[in-house]
């Protein structure tokens, strides 16, 4: 969809059982986060750690917990560079991410996206990599910046994919 992506909610289990439960409850246009339910909103602003599928090699899908960002419409991926996702990543930049409320298993938000820009701390721009690295550190240590976890044994870089949204699906309540 080239202006915004569709937003499909499951029926739930929510309200106890019901004829098609599990199944496609709607579908609907969007043109921004900004049309998602506040109930499935509020998943990406916690720090939860969420999954990340991507393809990998052998065509299986890789999955990595991952701190969560966002800003505006677009889904922001921060790794290291010499990581193996990293690479898997370049060669196909579609990817999936699974937002699963910790207090309640079945309420989550998937979102599928695609890369459109690869942002690296090392080359002309990079410090906006620096700095959204440090909020999201900020916002699952709630420490202070700089990030705390760069491997000492190395130089280590990071990426960022800054990634679009191509569809939502959403299922359940938060309690």
């Amino acid at each position: 969809m080239a202006d915004g992506f569709t937003i499909t909610k499951f029926r739930d289990v929510a309200d106890g059982l019901q004829a098609g439960q599990f199944a496609v409850g709607e579908r609907r246009k969007a043109s921004s986060l900004d049309d998602l339910d506040p109930v499935h909103r509020d998943l990406l602003d916690r720090p939860i750690t969420v999954s990340l599928g991507v393809m990998t090699p052998d065509g299986r899908i890789g999955l990595t917990p991952m701190w969560f960002d966002y800003e505006g419409d677009k889904i922001l991926v921060n790794t290291a560079s010499h990581r193996s996702k990293c690479g898997w990543i370049r060669t196909n930049p579609e990817m999936t991410v699974l937002i699963v409320n910790p207090d309640n298993p079945y309420h989550w938000v998937q979102i599928r996206c695609t890369v459109e820009e690869e942002l690296r701390e090392w080359e002309e721009g990079g410090e906006r990599v620096t700095r959204q690295l440090d909020k999201i550190w900020s916002k699952y240590t709630g420490a202070e910046p700089p990030y705390g976890l760069r491997d000492p044994e190395i130089d280590e870089k990071r990426v960022l994919f800054v990634c679009r949204i191509d569809r939502i699906a959403t299922f359940g309540r938060p309690a």
